[in-house]
């Protein structure tokens, strides 16, 4: 159960048509999981400010289990988000930042329980 954070300083009308929707499909696929499973929530225009600088920026919140518990597993993972990010959002690589949080399944509540007993 992949859970994805976009937050940006860009304005809503900056961020291209669709992209939580590519951002859920790109985020399967990356992590390797299906696509009904991912959530994907992005936060627009966003007072922010990245390496002292309030330029545009964005910054990814990716948690999961059991696929970004390893600097193995991220380096590869971070390398595809930044391809996606500054494809879609038209940023340098400078001014995004990802941060990756590994979950246990008892971490997730879904359908009155936790992933655990599911």
């Amino acid at each position: 159960m992949p859970s994805v954070v976009l937050e940006t300083s860009l304005a809503a009308g900056q961020l291209p048509p669709g992209l939580a929707a590519k951002l859920c499909s790109a985020a399967a696929a990356i992590l390797g999981k299906p696509e009904e499973r991912v959530s994907v929530t992005v936060r627009p225009g966003l007072p922010m400010v990245l390496a002292g600088s309030a330029e545009p920026c964005a910054q990814l919140f990716v948690s999961s289990i059991g696929v970004v518990g390893s600097a193995e597993q991220n380096r590869g993972h971070s390398a595809r988000f930044f391809d996606f990010l500054t494809a879609e959002l038209g940023l340098g690589a400078e001014r995004i930042l990802i941060r990756f949080y590994p979950l246990e399944p008892w971490q997730i509540g879904k359908d009155r329980t936790v992933v655990t007993f599911l």
